[in-house]
């Protein structure tokens, strides 16, 4: 299990966001997707923060209230992201998931962002190879 790489397992046609977007749109996205979160790029490909389904709650019950939507994806995303290395094993993403409360992993291949790695993924193949 040990030679099965994130990047074999990781999605690539994934919703990615900048900083700007407006927070109804990438929350339009996010649902439209059915997508856990989705990493917020800079423009050189960098990620600056992840938005995740949890963080559209409070923009999406605000405008459920006042009929109105207000700012964007940096006025709700997180700015810790946890990540993990595109060359990294299996095992190292299924300890992740063990120790972090999180359904996806933004993969990085050097600085750049290359795709997301989800619990559920990783389960599969864990439960295929094991």
């Amino acid at each position: 299990m040990t030679e099965i790489l994130v990047r074999s397992i990781m999605r690539t046609d994934v919703v990615t966001l900048t900083a700007e977007t407006p927070i109804r749109r990438a929350v339009a996205l996010l649902v439209e997707r059915k997508a856990a979160a989705a990493p917020v790029l800079s423009d050189d490909g960098g990620i600056v923060g992840i938005l995740t389904q949890k963080d559209c709650f409070r923009p999406a019950l605000y405008a459920s209230y006042y009929q109105e939507w207000t700012g964007t994806t940096a006025d709700y995303m997180s700015r810790s992201v946890v990540g993990i290395g595109a060359a990294e094993n299996l095992i190292v993403a299924a300890e992740m998931f063990l120790n972090h409360p999180h359904r996806v992993f933004p993969v990085t291949e050097g600085a750049a962002f290359a795709g997301m790695i989800h619990r559920s993924d990783v389960l599969a193949v864990l439960s295929r190879t094991g």
